[in-house]
């Protein structure tokens, strides 16, 4: 009798089934999820919309409330997603959901990615100076190696 491995999901083999984008509310993640949602329409796939809410240390937390800051951004991205998808309904369908993550953007990134089996990856290029010097999200998620990543300017 020969055993077989557990079924282990295949990457792209078919084309992408799961198209992740990473939404931060900012211009350039805004074009990332208007590529991100053409692809998944050409290619008949899941549109996995993600927004990664920050953490932050207790000692930084104090008499802020900034988990109920990244709670309401996170309620406004969806607002402002239904209202698009509104807009276009029967014109421009394309399946999709909104996930939140927490973590750093990266992390975020990679934990749904790999939760939510993406074939794809699309964000928007960094709009930080800063991330000349320590790098951009994108370029991790690339050096990362796991899906092919789309990085839209």
């Amino acid at each position: 009798m020969t055993e077989h491995p557990p079924h282990r999901f295949e990457r792209g083999t078919d084309g992408p089934k799961v198209v992740l984008v990473g939404v931060d509310g900012s211009d350039s993640s805004l074009r990332a999820a208007a590529y991100a949602s053409g692809l998944a329409r050409r290619q008949n796939a899941l549109l996995a919309i993600v927004y990664v809410q920050p953490m932050i240390s207790a000692g930084a937390a104090l008499g802020a409330p900034v988990a109920d800051t990244t709670g309401e951004i996170a309620e406004g991205l969806v607002t402002e997603i239904r209202t698009a998808a509104e807009r276009v309904r029967g014109i421009w369908d394309v399946r999709w959901e909104f996930h939140t993550f927490r973590g750093d953007p990266y992390g975020g990134l990679v934990t749904a990615a790999d939760e939510l089996k993406a074939d794809a990856v699309v964000v928007g290029a960094s709009e930080s100076a800063g991330h000349r010097i320590v790098g951009s999200v994108a370029v991790r998620l690339v050096k990362a190696g796991h899906w092919p990543v789309t990085v839209v300017p």
